[in-house]
């Protein structure tokens, strides 16, 4: 008796043929290979974020100064090299264009501070030469960047240091 029975409503056979072949669009979305493509964006930015902070490797002088509080706008690096380069963030520039070089981009910043970055075997009058630039350049506002950890005067480790 139970052969003759057909099931409640008259489309029910063909849903059940649709979803059986496969042609019936899905309704849900698959996040999985969403998330799988951000993680490994995530890495890999993980992954090249330090080799971004670009930089010369230069041998800071220690100080036992305080950290600078940060800013808004990005300060402006200088660096002098141990070889006696001298790069506007990472760009080699001439000495006889750096003066011009920092005025122009004293204009178009807003904020009129500089760290001056220096190897620490560069001779003093190395870097005063390049801070008198700065200050022709129209920087006002000259930060000496040095690592932390150095020689205190105040404790006698001055000496030792020498």
């Amino acid at each position: 008796m139970a052969a003759g029975v057909q099931p409640q409503g008259g489309d029910a056979p063909r849903r059940r043929r649709r979803s059986q072949a496969g042609g019936a669009p899905m309704a849900e979305i698959n996040v999985t290979p969403f998330v799988d493509v951000m993680l490994v964006l995530l890495i890999i930015f993980m992954v090249a974020a330090p080799l971004l902070t670009a930089g010369v490797p230069i041998q800071l002088p220690e100080t036992a100064a305080a950290a600078l509080p940060q800013e808004q706008e990005e300060p402006l690096a200088v660096t002098v090299a141990a070889d006696g380069r001298v790069l506007i963030g990472s760009t080699e520039v001439p000495r006889d264009e750096l003066v011009t070089r920092l005025a122009g981009i004293a204009t178009e910043r807003s904020s009129g501070k500089v760290f001056l970055r220096a190897d620490g075997g560069v001779p003093y009058a190395e870097v005063m030469v390049v801070m008198g630039a700065l200050n022709a350049g129209g920087f006002r506002d000259i930060g000496l960047v040095t690592d932390p950890g150095g020689p205190r005067l105040d404790d006698g480790s001055a000496s030792e240091a020498r």
